[in-house]
Parts: structure tokens; C-alpha cells; sequence
């Protein structure tokens, strides 16, 4: 018999994983796993700011990414360096301010150890609820931008000539990225939520025979190195959110072997 708090654990980790599955397709197929690391980075900054302000922990979190997000497609359109540079730039001067805020904040208690690598085993009612809302809303946008989101992963210029209006379905994509970042980081943690974005999607790559279907595959894959995480972070003692992420790097290990019952399909790999 399961403890609650577990119980809990495992119903907002797969809950997580559900929705960072899809996104982290999108991630992977537009070489932007940087992008995910400079939105996590930027929550630890998020958080200093909550506190200070008294605001809500999500709340600012989701702001500080969004702003970061808009920051950098106002600098990417400028030229003024190369992408991989600006997020570079963004990502570790957003992690250093955040780190800064809190060292002034000392009549604050803070786990900075927990702000990290996560608590999950520390979820709530109220934080599940928070997760499969905030889940199903990403969800559901992320179905109605899907094919204009899709054909400007393919070719940018033949999607804006469809009428499909690719930069709003990029700017929609980023604040659902925020969205997802913001819910995640209780979970595994502000250094640990670009891995569970992209490790699954980086394993469902290699298997499924279509977009839509490496989706599903990269949702499913997240949701068995949860349970796979937490079942052997009870077995063994290790902390829960880097566990997951071990968990998931196994699987992504097995989908590389060559194992007759892995079809595998060159469909998904967007260039």
C-alpha cells in the first residue's frame, strides 16, 4: 500500500509528463533545447522576484518567461548575434540574477536545493489540481496551433505563404512553454525540466512513424520514467527528481539498441 504523498507524487509527475512530452517534440525537432534551458533558468529568477513581491510563485515564474521570451524574438529580429549566443546570454545571466536576488533576500528561508532539483514527493492537492488544470489548457492549445506550429517547423517561408501565420504560432508556443516550466518546477526542479522536456521526445524520435504519433510516444515514455523515477527512488534512496530524469535517460539507452520490436522511422526527424 502506497502512501499519499507518493500516490500524489506519481499522479503529478505523470501529469507533468503528459503535457512536457508534446512540447519537447517541438523542442527537439527546432534544435532548441537551449531555449528550454534559458526559460528554466529564468524561473530561478521568477522566484526571487515572487518573493519579493509577495506574489504567487507560478504567477512569476510564468511572467519572467514570457518576458524572456518576448526579450529574445525582439533581439533575434535586431541580428545583432547569433541565436545560440543569445540564449547563451540570457539563460546563464537570468540563472546568475536570480541567484543574486535571493542571496539578498536573507530574511527569507529558502531550499535552494529543492528550487534546483525539485520536491516532488512534497506535492499537494491544490498543486495536482494546479497541474492537470494548467495541463489540459496546454493541451488544448497546443492541438488548435498544432498545424500552423508544425509547417513553421518545416519551412518557416512555405507556412507564412499558406496564410498560416507562423511567428504567432511561435510566440503561442513559447508562453505555453512558460506555462509548463512554471507548473514543472516543483516537480523536477529549475535545472532538471529541460531533461524531461527532451529526453522523451529525444527517445520517441527513434520509434514512432509520425509527428503526431512521437507525441504520444514522448508523453507515454515521460510517464513510465516518473513511475520508473520515483518507484526507484523509493528502492534505492535516491533523491526523486534526478532519479526521473535517470529513469528516462534508460529508456532513451533502449531505444538506441536494436531490438527487432522498435520500428523505427525516419518521419519524424523534422530538418
Amino acid at each position: 500500500m502506497l502512501d499519499d504523498f507518493f500516490t500524489r507524487a506519481l499522479i503529478a509527475g505523470i501529469g507533468v509528463a503528459l503535457v512536457a512530452g508534446p512540447l519537447g517534440c517541438f523542442i527537439v525537432w527546432r534544435r532548441m533545447a537551449y531555449f528550454g534551458d534559458t526559460l528554466s533558468h529564468a524561473a530561478l529568477l521568477g522566484v526571487a522576484l515572487s518573493l519579493l513581491l509577495q506574489v504567487n510563485t507560478m504567477l512569476a515564474v510564468f511572467a519572467v518567461s514570457v518576458g524572456l521570451s518576448l526579450l529574445l524574438l525582439v533581439l533575434r529580429r535586431n541580428d545583432t548575434l547569433p541565436a545560440d549566443a543569445l540564449l547563451g546570454l540570457l539563460s546563464h545571466s537570468a540563472l546568475a540574477i536570480g541567484l543574486v536576488c535571493l542571496a539578498f533576500l536573507t530574511f527569507v528561508r529558502i531550499d535552494l536545493i529543492g528550487l534546483l532539483f525539485g520536491d516532488i514527493l512534497a506535492v499537494s492537492k491544490s498543486d495536482l489540481a494546479i497541474i492537470y488544470a494548467g495541463g489540459t489548457f496546454v493541451l488544448a492549445v497546443l492541438a488548435f496551433v498544432w498545424r500552423p506550429l508544425f509547417a513553421g517547423t518545416v519551412s518557416p517561408e512555405l507556412a507564412a505563404a499558406e496564410g498560416m501565420h507562423p511567428e504567432r504560432a511561435n510566440l503561442i508556443f513559447m508562453m505555453l512553454m512558460a506555462v509548463v516550466i512554471a507548473i514543472a518546477m516543483k516537480i523536477v526542479g529549475v535545472l532538471l525540466i529541460t531533461a524531461l522536456l527532451i529526453i522523451p521526445a529525444a527517445a520517441a524520435r527513434r520509434l514512432a512513424p509520425g509527428p503526431e504519433a512521437m507525441a504520444a510516444l514522448a508523453a507515454g515514455i515521460g510517464g513510465a520514467a516518473v513511475v520508473g523515477g520515483l518507484f526507484g527512488s523509493l528502492k534505492f534512496d535516491t533523491p526523486s527528481g534526478p532519479s526521473i530524469v535517470v529513469a528516462a535517460l534508460g529508456l532513451f539507452i533502449v531505444s538506441l539498441l536494436p531490438l527487432p520490436f522498435l520500428s523505427r522511422s525516419e518521419d519524424t526527424r523534422v530538418r
